[in-house]
């Protein structure tokens, strides 16, 4: 993300809404949210993203119609290394585990993370071991 700054919770389903249409007026943001949120409530959340460079926007009649700047995938990454940092303690292991643990998967989505694994691995082998140690627990 831009600056690095993390969405916050209204922020990130303000974004979910623009990713998912490409763009919104405030009224199209506002209609798509399940949120009870008020215009100018949406309105303030968009400036903030404005703000932070999350969001830009064009001048569509008398509205503003609002585009995201940044990408799911980079958002998402840094969300995800926040969520692994402070919930699992930097341990991926641990995340993957809950995530797997907790959702049902279709068998294509298991080989690819199989898949993912594998490369890690072989990587990791080539490397001479894993880029990050934090999380594991060291022998004496």
């Amino acid at each position: 993300m831009v600056g690095g700054t993390p969405f916050t919770d209204r922020e990130l389903d303000i974004m979910s809404v623009l990713w998912r249409l490409g763009s919104g007026t405030v009224s199209e943001v506002r209609e798509a949210l399940s949120a009870d949120l008020g215009y100018t409530g949406v309105l303030k959340m968009l400036q903030i993203l404005e703000e932070k460079e999350m969001v830009r926007h064009e001048s569509e009649g008398r509205a503003y119609r609002y585009f995201p700047v940044v990408e799911p995938a980079d958002a998402g990454g840094a969300a995800l290394r926040r969520i692994v940092d402070k919930i699992f303690q930097g341990s991926a292991e641990m995340a993957v585990a809950r995530l797997v643990s907790q959702h049902r998967l279709r068998p294509e989505e298991v080989a690819r993370m199989k898949s993912l694994l594998d490369d890690a691995a072989r990587r990791d082998e080539e490397d001479g071991g894993p880029a990050d140690d934090e999380g594991g627990e060291e022998e004496e």
